[in-house]
């Protein structure tokens, strides 16, 4: 079996890396670049015996990026703070790497929100490239939704999945929320975006039509319709902030 090595980025994951961590500690190797925490994350990560490197924030894809470059191994997989890799997937990526057929494989991601698994609204089909030879792939330089390119796009898939815990409050998705929207709307408007007020009230109801009806987020009751309503302010805001922008200039 190939060695793998297992790629983190974090701040302040007091709260989640214990448990990501106990899920990955048969791999090789456990590389954690951490930007400025203040709890307990490094003591933590210290106690799995983990490769840290402190670094400054660089956006999302350039540090996940040197997570990757900091690895020993060929093989990486990148794992975000809350989540973690069930006994199955273990199974899987040893087995595939054993004797691999792709540069890089895709992974099936099963999501928790406000403490329920979401199995609609788009997120039942969110298959994430996190298992791949470094050599053949990197991560973009995207401040935000981030994404490992790989060069010859020989990219295999993986049913067996990631449990992702995201936003077990309210609190925890508005937080992100606002980050993400003012992220995304600055990388929207260095491509030279534009919005207004009718734009940004628009895309946002869009998005929750596309999440709770066509998406059928309303099998997911409650949780669906927080999750596509909190999602489609998101958007909404993402837009403002393009609008905002461009009025100053």
């Amino acid at each position: 079996m190939q060695k793998l090595s297992i790629a983190i980025i974090t701040k302040n994951e007091e709260k989640n890396i214990g448990r990501c961590l106990k899920s990955v500690n048969w791999a090789d190797e456990v590389v954690v670049v951490d930007s400025g925490s203040i709890d307990g994350t490094l003591r933590i990560c210290k106690e799995f015996n983990c490769k840290i490197i402190i670094s400054e924030w660089l956006g999302f894809g350039a540090t996940k990026q040197l997570a990757v470059e900091n690895c020993a191994n060929d093989w990486i997989f990148v794992i975000d703070a809350d989540e973690v890799m069930t006994a199955d997937l273990k199974t899987k990526i040893e087995s595939t790497l054993v004797n691999p057929n792709y540069s890089g494989y895709r992974i099936k991601r099963t999501s928790y929100y406000l403490g329920k698994m979401i199995r609609h609204c788009g997120w039942d089909k969110d298959y994430t490239l996190r298992l791949f030879n470094k050599n053949k792939g990197r991560f973009n330089d995207r401040v935000v939704h981030e994404s490992v390119q790989i060069e010859d796009e020989k990219i295999g898939k993986i049913e067996e999945p990631l449990l992702h815990y995201t936003y077990p409050e309210i609190k925890d998705h508005i937080h992100k929320m606002l980050t993400y929207s003012k992220l995304g709307s600055e990388q929207k408007y260095r491509k030279g975006a534009t919005s207004s007020i009718v734009k940004s009230m628009l895309h946002g109801v869009f998005k929750f039509i596309k999440m709770f009806i066509l998406q059928r987020g309303f099998l997911d009751g409650k949780e669906g319709f927080i999750l596509s309503l909190n999602s489609s302010f998101g958007v909404y805001l993402k837009y403002l902030f393009i609008w905002e922008k461009r009025k100053t200039e």
